[in-house]
């Protein structure tokens, strides 16, 4: 299996106080199954972060693949934003990581499904 982990996940376990998370975290990591971020994610834990939680996103980011945002991406999110922004309020940034895993056969793992109302996706 393959999973792709949004922002609001990583915000969780890079601060480490929801020990339910935590838990599912490491039973990610033991699976074997690969973990995916989307550069949407480093780019709003980043702007986010403080400087003391530096280190501790260089080490997250450094244990997740980071999927590219390409022309394919760029596209079906495109049409994730025709398709849901008015009925929704789906924003460019879940529009692009719901691209990316859908395209990557990736499970998404998120609290907040009502920002991804799109057709065929799979929660983790």
């Amino acid at each position: 299996m393959t999973v792709l982990v949004d922002s609001d996940i990583l915000i969780g376990i890079s601060r480490g106080r929801d020990t339910r998370t935590l838990e599912r975290w490491m039973e990610l990591a033991e699976s074997g199954d690969f973990v995916l971020c989307s550069p949407v994610s480093v780019a709003e834990l980043w702007h986010g972060a403080r400087p003391k939680e530096h280190r501790v996103l260089t080490n997250l980011f450094g244990n997740l693949i980071c999927v590219p945002v390409d022309i394919e991406v760029g596209r079906q999110a495109g049409e994730y934003l025709r398709r849901y922004h008015k009925s929704h309020g789906v924003e460019l940034g879940d529009a692009l990581i719901a691209s990316a895993a859908s395209l990557r056969n990736a499970a998404l793992w998120t609290r907040n499904r009502k920002r991804y109302p799109m057709k065929g996706l799979s929660f983790w």
